[in-house]
C-alpha cells in the first residue's frame, strides 16, 4: 500500500516505519520537524497544503514528552488540537479511505483511576457524547482527536484508533519512566529515585507488541478505539523491583512525592485488541532486553 505516516522519527512511528517498509509498503514519512529520514516538511503544513490520496494515512505524531512535559507545558501539549484538526481535515479533502489515528489512555476519565481497587479501563468507558475529564490537556487534545475522527468517518474515511497504554522500548527517550529505571539501574543508582509514592499503577506493553497489535487490526477491518494493552496492573516499585532484581542488584528506593506522578491506577481492559493480537513480550522480557542493549 502507498502509506503517509506521521511522527515517524518518533517513538511509535519509527518502529512502524520499519515494520511497514519490512512488509513491503511504501511509505511517506513526515514529522513536526524536518530529519535525515522524514520528508523535510512540518507535518501541520503539509495537511494544510497537501493534497495527495494515500491507501492509508497512521498519524503519530504529537507534541509530548513524558509526564513532566504534560504537567509541564500544557500550551505546548495543546498544540496538538491543531495538528489532529488539520489531519482529520486532510483525510476528508484527499479521499484517503483508510486511517489511523493513535490516541491514548490519557483519553480515559481521571476519576475511574483514582486510588483504591484496580479498575480496568475499558473502551465504552468513554463517551464522546458525555465527555468526562481526562488527563490534562494531552488527554483532552486526544478525546477531541476522537470526536474529529467521527466527522471525518462521516464523510466516508474509516479509521482505527488505538489507545496504547504504557508502551515502552530499548530505544525509547529517558523522559519516559521505562528507559529512567533503566538508566539507574545500569548507573547502579542507591538510592533508587521512583516518583511519587510507588504504589500506583501502570499497564506496560512493549513497542514491537503495540506494532504488532497495530497492524493486526489494520489487517482485520478493525476501525473504533482499540485498547493496546496486557491488562496487567504493575507498580512502580514493582517495576523498579524487576529492573534491580535483573541488573543484579537491590537498592533502597526514595519516593520522590514532590515529582510529577499521573494517575493513580491506568491499567486497560484488552479483550477488543486480544481477539485479533496476543501480546508476546511479557515485561520481565523487556526489562532484560533493555538492560542487554
Amino acid at each position: 500500500m502507498r502509506i503517509l505516516l506521521t511522527g515517524a522519527s518518533g517513538f511509535v512511528g519509527r518502529h512502524l516505519h520499519r515494520a511497514l517498509s519490512d512488509r513491503g509498503d511504501d511509505v511517506l514519512p513526515i514529522d513536526l520537524e524536518p530529519t535525515a529520514t522524514v520528508y523535510g516538511g512540518d507535518a501541520l503544513d503539509y495537511f494544510r497544503r497537501d493534497n495527495t490520496r494515500f491507501d492509508l494515512a497512521i498519524h503519530c505524531a504529537a507534541i509530548v514528552g513524558g509526564r513532566a512535559s504534560i504537567d509541564g507545558s500544557p500550551l505546548g501539549v495543546a498544540t496538538n488540537l491543531a495538528l489532529d484538526a488539520w489531519y482529520m481535515r486532510w483525510l476528508v479533502r484527499t479521499g484517503t479511505p483508510r486511517a489511523v489515528y493513535f490516541s491514548s489512555s490519557a483519553a480515559y476519565p481521571v476519576a475511574l483511576q483514582q486510588p483504591g481497587p484496580v479498575r480496568k479501563l475499558h473502551e465504552d468507558d468513554i463517551s464522546l457524547a458525555h465527555m468526562r475529564e481526562p488527563d490534562a490537556s494531552y488527554g483532552w487534545a486526544k478525546l477531541t482527536g476522537e470526536k474529529l475522527a467521527t466527522y471525518a468517518e462521516a464523510e466516508g474515511c474509516r479509521i482505527l484508533l488505538p489507545r496504547p497504554f504504557s508502551g515502552y522500548g530499548e530505544d525509547q527517550d529517558v523522559c519516559y519512566p521505562f528507559p529512567a529505571f533503566i538508566q539507574r539501574a545500569r548507573r547502579r543508582d542507591d538510592p533508587f529515585e521512583i516518583w511519587g509514592s510507588g504504589d500506583s499503577t501502570r499497564d506496560w506493553i512493549h513497542i514491537s507488541d503495540l506494532v504488532g497489535a497495530t497492524l493486526a487490526l489494520l489487517d482485520a477491518g478493525v476501525t473504533g478505539p482499540v485498547n493496546l494493552g496486557w491488562g496487567r496492573a504493575t507498580s512502580f516499585d514493582d517495576l523498579a523491583h524487576t529492573v534491580c532484581t535483573a541488573a543484579g542488584y537491590q537498592p533502597a528506593f526514595k519516593h520522590r512525592q514532590d515529582a510529577p506522578q499521573g494517575v493513580h491506577h491506568r491499567v486497560s481492559d484488552p479483550t477488543r485488541m486480544l481477539d485479533h493480537y496476543t501480546p508476546r513480550i511479557t515485561l520481565e522480557e523487556g526489562v532484560r532486553r533493555a538492560l542487554d542493549t
